[in-house]
């Protein structure tokens, strides 16, 4: 079974997702963080495919994107990179997020078959259109056990939120407005409701917020109404200030 699945089986409350950029802060970093964050107690890991043009992402992200470009990450890359990592003890739940660009570029279907040779459980692609990946892409993912993400808004209409859980297989991932990821919006009232709406919708799917979230309170707050919480502008920031040879005890804490 696709070990995303199991982990939402076995655990339905404060799932801790972490994100970082495939190929930041160095090209060769990707798997030492992916083992330092298992290590550490993350329920599941979203690795970011760098992108030249990520608009979903806040500033901390795009650098982020920006300086793994430059170290020469791509696609090809990073699956050379997540080669054999099963074999070697990794066993956190991973999902790939990035662009539909540099998929399509990769080739889609080699994509997903790459996917399933190195054990990535889903991707995240913000920029798919829903009916694209209905007419297109909804049998390729299914064919190769990849399971799939959609981002929602506070503007999503309930209809529109419901029809994505229909859907995904995954998770559902609330976003802040304009639908950017990592955006340093505190929990405040707007927030809580948004997300108290959403969890009064019912959705199959379970659910994770993916912005403002950068320590143990706002993680808890966020928690109250979804499944989980990720982590990602703060935790790069952290790969960014903390040197390497401090970085797995820094992950820890």
């Amino acid at each position: 079974m696709n070990s995303l699945t199991t982990l939402f089986q076995r655990k339905t409350a404060d799932v801790l997702n972490v994100y970082f950029t495939a190929g930041f802060p160095q090209l060769h970093d990707t798997v030492s963080i992916l083992q330092a964050l298992q290590d550490a107690g993350a329920d599941l890991v979203e690795i970011g495919m760098p992108y030249s043009d990520p608009v979903a992402d806040g500033e901390t992200i795009q650098r982020s994107n920006q300086q793994a470009l430059e170290n020469g990450m791509t696609v090809a890359t990073l699956f050379e990179q997540l080669q054999g990592i099963r074999a070697q003890g990794v066993t956190v739940p991973i999902l790939l997020m990035g662009y539909l660009n540099p998929v399509v570029q990769f080739g889609v279907e080699k994509f997903c078959q790459h996917c399933q040779a190195v054990g990535v459980d889903g991707v995240i692609l913000p920029d798919l259109p829903l009916e694209v990946y209905q007419r297109e892409y909804q049998p390729l993912f299914a064919q190769h056990d990849l399971k799939v993400v959609f981002l929602v808004t506070p503007q999503t209409s309930a209809a529109r939120v419901r029809q994505l859980d229909a859907l995904a297989d995954g998770f559902i991932y609330l976003v802040a407005a304009a639908g950017t990821t990592g955006a340093q919006t505190d929990m405040n009232a707007d927030v809580d409701t948004y997300l108290s709406r959403t969890k009064a919708l019912g959705l199959r799917n379970p659910t994770l917020v993916g912005f403002g979230i950068s320590d143990a309170a706002s993680f808890a707050a966020a928690s109250r109404h979804t499944t989980g919480a990720i982590i990602g502008s703060a935790f790069i920031r952290l790969l960014q200030t903390t040197p390497a040879e401090e970085r797995t005890a820094a992950i820890g804490q």
